[in-house]
């Protein structure tokens, strides 16, 4: 298989680079990054020792550039995105270019040159919130902000791909991903550079949201899966992690940290903060996917990467982020452990 991966160089895009890779018979990746603040090639790490892969900067909307690759691969998956809500609140634009005309952009070049399999990555978020149940694949698409409703969008632009030209589509649907290498803009690295730091952390209304949490790895498995196995024109759940409140993710990294609840201030809830995601994942389950990773250990295993990679993560956190209370407090210790 000769592999394009767009946003290779993001959080989920470089795991899964870094997994495909390993497998026997993948030929070639080629990475597709523009390499804005959240793609970063030293997310890829070792990967660049395989004679494998190959690394190009670009745009996806860049039309010309997207063909030329797609001439000569036989797969692609689809990653990059803009995905930071906060941003999107502001910068609504960008993310109707980027995943939306990025998307048609890309799935108009794998339809040209005949692509065996394009995966397109989106997000639990295009469902909305659910007060109670489950959303199935089947579920209507009910976004309420400007980044999953540009993931909606891309969703369906993707999808009409295969209704209109047969092209071989499929979509997967995670829930919240976390893991090691995560831009610190995102709640769990957040949390923990801010506690290292010994700043104050905060979380919106009376921490009540939740979501399902789902280690980096098993979502990637899970894509690899839809990648080798899925139906086009389907899409597929990812979820199978770990339902928590922000209130009770926040216990846990606290927990982690060795530090207590006078660290954490509460702020006005954020513009349309859905207050619930939840998914079936049946129907991927039925290819065989099982999440392997426990989330205790899993949380813990990502705070200890970011105490042990200060370099990769405090230059990213001056990166201008949409304004939030942000009060300090003195210093408070971290668990030594943390630090060996």
């Amino acid at each position: 298989m000769q592999l394009l991966v767009t946003g290779g160089a993001g959080f989920i895009g470089s795991h899964f680079v870094r997994r495909i890779l390993r497998a026997d018979d993948i030929e070639r990746v080629t990475v597709l990054d523009a390499l804005t603040y959240a793609g970063n090639k030293g997310n890829l790490g070792q990967a660049f020792l395989s004679p494998k892969l190959e690394f190009v900067t670009g745009d996806i909307c860049d039309a010309a550039l997207v063909d030329d690759l797609m001439a000569r691969h036989t797969a692609v998956v689809h990653f990059a995105a803009e995905s930071h809500v906060d941003r999107s609140f502001t910068t609504a634009g960008t993310f109707v270019t980027t995943n939306v005309i990025g998307t048609q952009t890309v799935a108009d070049a794998a339809m040209r040159h005949g692509i065996a399999k394009f995966v397109h990555v989106s997000t639990d978020e295009v469902y909305g919130p659910l007060l109670e149940g489950v959303a199935t694949e089947d579920y209507p698409l009910r976004p309420t902000v400007p980044y999953a409703a540009s993931k909606a969008a891309s969703d369906l632009i993707a999808l009409s791909y295969w209704q209109t030209y047969g092209a071989p589509v499929c979509v997967t649907r995670s829930s919240n991903n976390y893991g090691p290498n995560q831009h610190p803009e995102k709640i769990i690295p957040l949390f923990v550079t801010r506690l290292l730091r010994g700043e104050q952390v905060t979380l919106h209304d009376q921490g009540q949201h939740v979501r399902n949490w789902l280690h980096v790895e098993d979502n990637c498995a899970g894509i690899e899966l839809v990648l080798r196995l899925g139906t086009p024109g389907e899409a597929y759940n990812i979820g199978g992690g770990t339902d928590l409140s922000s209130k009770e993710l926040a216990a846990e990294l606290l927990r982690i940290c060795g530090v207590g609840w006078d660290r954490v201030t509460y702020i006005p809830d954020r513009l349309s903060n859905d207050l619930r995601y939840a998914m079936d994942w049946g129907k991927l389950a039925a290819l065989g996917y099982r999440p392997a990773c426990d989330f205790k250990a899993g949380l813990e295993e990502t705070a200890d990467w970011y105490v042990r990679n200060p370099d990769r993560w405090a230059p990213l956190s001056r990166s201008p982020l949409p304004a939030v209370p942000s009060p300090r407090t003195a210093s408070s210790p971290v668990k030594e452990r943390l630090y060996a």
